[in-house]
């Protein structure tokens, strides 16, 4: 079977972007048709500066919802990352195959030491280096597909290049692996700045739908979302980024297209309206979930425990080859 691996970074609270970008695919989808892992990656959350106990917090939450948005443990692996040493252990040696000139040609590297240093703070080295690590979450289980957003796909292809080189260099060790994405919604964008994605980590609370959101939170936050200019329910990502945004989110709810969707609406209003009953309806059996999983705090546990064990057995024997390929004593 191909084998996918993605993975959830704990630095906020998850979004309805996290949801219809990723997570229903990653349910509906991936666990069925291939050997998937779906990792809570908090190695990623130390990279810029943090509150220990709101990344704990945090990664219970994410690893909670990935189970409440339908991911079967008997069907796919669902673990945490600092859980499973080898991530660490590749890292290091992917840092000794990639370039300065690789880390700081990531754009997300860019926006975010140029952000740190906006706010007056230092950048961590690890900002920097952090797309080995992620080279090594994906390399370490001999990933054939990545399933990620726009914004990532640039990390997929640095991951591509390491581990050709690394297979050029020590030997075929690595699988090379390839982005996927999803057709419709892969990149929900904030309600209030439809040109900018719905991050989970952004401050504009108003323009963002997260999972727990109450109903009602969700429909006022909709209602709320910026529209463009003219009166007219176009699709057109350019001119009506707004609207485009809110018949993007509406299509993928409900499985239709946004092109044709556009002809069905007069008025901003009624998009409005559809868009939010449409994403409380979405919402509310991954919620309830959520609700029964909090209750059973043992059972995400033992999830956790036993998806750590499983990963752990994929991912040593891939990274020991590695360490041989490269040049280290086998350590007995």
């Amino acid at each position: 079977m191909t084998r996918v691996f993605s993975g959830i970074k704990p630095t906020g609270h998850l979004t309805l972007g996290n949801y219809l970008g990723a997570m229903r695919r990653w349910a509906d989808v991936d666990q069925h048709q291939s050997d998937a892992l779906f990792c809570i990656v908090d190695l990623h959350a130390l990279t810029v500066d943090h509150d220990p106990a709101r990344v704990r917090r945090l990664s219970r939450q994410g690893a909670t919802l990935l189970l409440a948005s339908g991911l079967d443990p008997d069907l796919c692996t669902v673990f945490v990352q600092s859980h499973v040493d080898e991530h660490a252990r590749l890292s290091y040696v992917l840092e000794c195959v990639a370039t300065d000139g690789e880390m700081r040609r990531m754009i997300q590297y860019r926006e975010k030491s140029a952000r740190e240093r906006g706010r007056g703070g230092s950048v961590r080295l690890s900002l920097l280096t952090y797309p080995a690590l992620m080279a090594a979450d994906i390399l370490a289980y001999a990933a054939d597909e990545v399933p990620v957003g726009d914004d990532q796909r640039q990390h997929v292809e640095l991951t591509r290049d390491l581990s050709v080189r690394f297979n050029q260099r020590y030997g075929h060790t690595f699988v090379v692996p390839r982005a996927t994405r999803p057709q419709v919604a892969a990149r929900v964008m904030n309600l209030q700045d439809p040109t900018s994605k719905m991050g989970k980590s952004d401050d504009s609370g108003p323009g963002i739908v997260y999972l727990l959101d109450e109903p009602d939170v969700v429909r006022k936050k909709i209602m709320r979302a910026v529209t463009d200019s003219g009166s007219d329910v176009v699709y057109d990502r350019e001119t009506r980024p707004g609207v485009t945004n809110l018949l993007e989110i509406l299509a993928a709810c409900e499985g239709s297209d946004p092109q044709k969707l556009s002809g069905a609406y007069g008025s901003y209003g009624a998009l409005k309206k559809d868009t939010a009953e449409a994403v409380v309806e979405l919402l509310r059996p991954v919620q309830e979930r959520h609700k029964a999983l909090c209750a059973d705090p043992g059972y995400v546990d033992g999830v956790l425990w036993a998806g750590a064990e499983r990963a752990r057995g994929m991912a040593r024997p891939q990274v020991d080859a590695a360490y041989r390929a490269i040049g280290l004593l086998p350590a007995g």
